[in-house]
């Protein structure tokens, strides 16, 4: 019976579910199937599962399903033989009542030899349990298991999901999967499309599922109703190119059961708006996809994705575009009042807006960053007076009436504003560029100006939250401060602003009033707040805060491809500037592949493990800062200060000129003396002044490599 397998599928019918956890669900759904089904021995074809989902389902389909488990053996162990048998080899109380608990006689028991000691034992061969009086379970646990962030009840009953639920289908073949869930009877009825099929759906067996819903304009397949999505949009292009995001895509797709596309227009006027104002309303609040020309400018054509094939979509585009129009009215009208104020003027109202408490308005967090832009900007050879401006200007945007409306276009904002009063293109770049990178993956900011003001924001950012003692704690960072390290470093290495990090931190953390920094500090046992040495602070926060950034690097650098013994040897070094950590790294991961790179790590790392030990002794001899041939007494010591002499020569100008690469290469060449010296010296010679000698040599190879990176590590 075990042996038999039938295709499965499981439907669970509701209201509307929201299209951005829409997949979410569905993934987690078919998991806590699938664990479920496996978690009890179920045999089935785990890898032919199938998640399907529309607004108004979820379901799961597995191409063969077991009708029931396999036969269990089942093995419990009893009393120890010597305690259960009496002299007159009558059974104890506790052998008695182990058998009645079995559900057998004493005389059915076994005896399990062991190596301590003998003892009772019952065995047998349970059957295996039917598939389906194990769904309904396998179902209630899948579904308790789903992220839901809030649950809603319905009706009067006491059960709760993300959505009412209505139809529950599970079938098993051709055959029903009898149970109760959410309070629902499973059955073979699914629903159709509210529209097109408001009656119930007959499904004969499992595999019929699928085409007896498409049969009804449902297409529950997510992969074919996204292919579907982009097939409509391109059949009613006209007057341009569709831009249909992937996210824009996603959320259309998990908005219907049967997409058919609508081609619109606006009125050109509104094209007077910043395109991204229009593009945002289209996508975002209305779901619509907008239309450039080739040139990849907006044009007053875009297309609605309608949950209808309707016989007189003429209406369906009036709706369309009556529903864009007040929106788009909004934007036209938020964009022209807001010419009329100069950016500037919008400084005085950043007065009255609060930052965080301990780290005053954002006036006062503008202030802070344009006073490390400007230094940032000195150091770097960029005109220090854009980066400051930029810096004035860059939160005034927040207090425009269109950003007020669109938040997401914070700084988009800024720079048309910008532009418009005239303001140098490069502060006005700056201006937009500075939140970059905005999410993964995303670039960063390509104007010099720009980057600048994303490092002081940063900066500023970072040393007033960890000031205020509001640093990360697991999962929870309020102020992204994670994203913000990580745009930080990214920053300077991608656009090589070679400044010293942690004297920079350190500048940060001058600018944060002292107030923060001492509201960070936790109150004592006594619930007072103990003394603080804002200096000391000052200095620990910025070493904290230099290692939370460094951290960020970990991942960056293994999305590259680099390992994290590579990443270890060069923070071993710890680099000043981050476009110089990024040089070193890229010259070990160079390294690392080269033939001679296993031997000259493990040649480094002997070669710490001597120096430490010497370190260590007691009454160790001070190393000679120079090697003196004269206490050479073997060919192998004479070879690798020879050899050792030229690579520091040659390697000298390449040191200089940042070419790590070209002096690990070099250096790679020390491989054949290095082994030599090692197979032939004893470096722990009886005579001090040759020991010492050949320690002053291996202290001169471990500086070589370690002007670069801690070889020893690889």
């Amino acid at each position: 019976m075990a042996d038999k397998r039938l295709p499965l599928v499981i439907e669970l019918g509701t209201e509307e579910l929201p299209p951005k956890a829409l997949d979410d669900l569905a993934g987690a759904f078919a998991r806590g199937v699938v664990e479920g089904l496996e978690k009890r021995g179920v045999a089935a074809d785990y890898a032919s599962a199938r998640t399907y989902a529309s607004p108004r389902r979820l379901a799961v389909h597995i191409a063969d399903v077991a009708v029931a488990q396999p036969e269990q053996n089942v093995e419990r162990r009893g009393p120890a033989v010597a305690a259960s048998l009496g002299a007159d080899g009558e059974p104890s109380k506790a052998l008695v009542g182990f058998a009645q608990s079995c559900g057998v006689e004493v005389s059915a028991l076994e005896k399990l030899e062991t190596d301590k000691g003998s003892w009772f034992v019952f065995r047998a061969v349970k059957p295996g349990q039917p598939t389906a009086a194990l769904l309904p379970e396998i179902v209630t646990e899948a579904l308790k298991a789903l992220p839901i962030p809030k649950a809603m009840r319905w009706g009067n009953r006491e059960d709760s999901f993300v959505r009412p639920v209505h139809t529950l289908l599970m079938l098993h073949g051709a055959d029903i999967v009898e149970g109760e869930i959410l309070g629902l009877k499973s059955g073979r009825l699914s629903s159709g499309h509210r529209f097109h099929h408001p009656k119930p759906v007959h499904v004969a067996d499992a595999d019929s599922w699928l085409d007896a819903l498409r049969h009804a304009h449902v297409i529950a397949d997510p992969a074919a109703r996204r292919q579907r999505v982009r097939d409509e949009v391109a059949r009613v292009a006209t007057g341009g190119i569709p831009r249909l995001s992937e996210g824009l895509l996603d959320e259309i797709a998990n908005l219907t059961e049967w997409p058919v596309a609508i081609a619109c227009t606006f009125e050109r006027e509104f094209l007077e708006v910043p395109p991204e104002a229009l593009v945002t309303t289209m996508e975002t609040n209305q779901k619509f996809v907008p239309v450039f020309d080739a040139e990849g400018r907006l044009t007053e054509h875009f297309i609605g994705v309608a949950n209808i094939e309707s016989r007189d979509p003429a209406e369906i585009r009036k709706g369309y575009e009556r529903v864009i129009r007040p929106r788009f009215a909004d934007a036209k009208f938020f964009w022209d009042e807001d010419l009329k104020t100069p950016l500037a003027d919008y400084q005085d109202g950043l007065k009255n807006v609060t930052y965080q408490q301990s780290l005053g308005s954002l006036w006062d967090k503008t202030v802070r960053v344009a006073e490390l832009a400007r230094v940032i900007a000195n150091r770097v050879g960029v005109d220090a007076g854009q980066a400051t401006h930029a810096a004035a200007l860059s939160k005034c945007d927040l207090l425009t009436r269109m950003v007020g409306e669109f938040p997401e276009l914070q700084g988009v904002m800024g720079r048309y504003y910008a532009t418009r009063q005239g303001i140098a293109a490069e502060v006005a770049d700056a201006l937009d560029s500075f939140y970059q990178p905005r999410f993964g993956g995303d670039a960063i900011a390509a104007g010099k100006v720009g980057q600048v003001l994303a490092v002081a924001e940063r900066l500023d950012t970072l040393a007033g939250i960890f000031a205020v003692g509001l640093k990360p704690s697991g999962n929870k960072d309020p102020f992204a401060l994670r994203r913000a390290a990580l745009g930080l470093a990214r920053t300077l290495i991608e656009g090589g602003l070679d400044i010293d990090l942690r004297a920079t931190l350190t500048e940060a953390f001058e600018l944060v009033p002292e107030a923060a920094l001492i509201a960070g500090v936790k109150p004592g046992k006594d619930g007072k707040a103990p003394a603080v040495d804002i200096g000391a602070r000052r200095r620990e926060l910025g070493d904290e805060v230099h290692a939370f950034v460094l951290d960020r690097l970990r991942g960056y650098y293994a999305d590259q491809g680099y390992s994290a013994d590579q990443f270890e040897a060069v923070l071993a070094v710890t680099p000043a500037t981050l476009p110089d950590f990024d040089r070193r790294l890229r010259a070990v991961g160079e390294f690392a592949r080269r033939d001679e790179a296993a031997s000259l790590a493990a040649a480094n790392k002997r070669v710490a493990n001597i120096l430490r030990k010497q370190a260590e002794e007691a009454n160790a001899l001070p190393i000679p800062g120079t090697v003196d041939p004269a206490h050479f007494e073997v060919d192998a010591e004479r070879e690798l200060h020879a050899a050792l002499d030229a690579a520091r020569a040659d390697t000298r100008a390449l040191l200089a000129s940042g070419d790590y690469t070209g002096t690990l290469a070099r250096l790679a060449a020390l491989q054949a003396p290095v082994d030599r010296f090692f197979d032939d010296v004893l470096v722990n010679a009886d005579d001090p002044a040759v020991r010492a000698n050949r320690l002053a040599l291996l202290a001169q190879l471990k500086a070589s490599f370690g002007a670069i990176a801690d070889i020893s590590r690889l």
